[in-house]
């Protein structure tokens, strides 16, 4: 197995920096996405945001944790990761310093460990997935009610 340096750079400072940062300014989205090569033709993916307003202070972010990128928008900037095995390791470095969005770690955790082997998995995966998003304040009005989403399809499939 790799070992990765990712743990041995960022300090226990940096991890708690980070921390704050998906506290005050991130963070943590569940996808559940048409997927055609999937078994079930969903996906769930798992989504690491945060956003600042200079790229300047993102831009470390992609050295300091190995992953991610930072995306310009028209009047902010985002360091974004979607790699499910980065956002999971992400998670786990913050994880003991995040205040305010444990809950939200918790849930997203849950989802990157279950594997999807049974139907019952996805759609207890896409429970997982409308919980996460509620705590996504501009979610709210724009969300989709996976479980829902994905057993309609399924049912006029059958």
């Amino acid at each position: 197995m790799k070992a990765s340096a990712v743990g041995k750079r960022c300090s226990v400072a940096d991890r708690a920096y980070c921390a704050g940062l998906v506290d005050g300014d991130g963070a943590i989205m569940a996808l559940i996405e048409p997927h055609r090569e999937k078994k079930f033709r969903f996906r769930v993916r798992i989504e690491l945001k945060i956003t600042q307003k200079h790229r300047r202070d993102l831009a470390f972010l992609c050295k300091l944790l190995a992953c991610g990128s930072v995306r310009t928008n028209r009047t902010t900037c985002d360091w974004i990761t979607r790699d499910q095995k980065e956002v999971l390791r992400v998670l786990s470095l913050i994880a003991p310093y995040s205040k305010m969005k444990q809950k939200q770690i918790h849930i997203a955790t849950k989802i990157l460990q279950t594997p999807i082997q049974e139907f019952a998995d996805l759609k207890r995966v896409a429970r997982l997935a409308d919980a996460l998003s509620k705590f996504n304040v501009r979610s709210k009005n724009r969300r989709k009610n996976y479980a829902t989403m994905i057993q309609e399809h399924l049912s006029s499939n059958d």
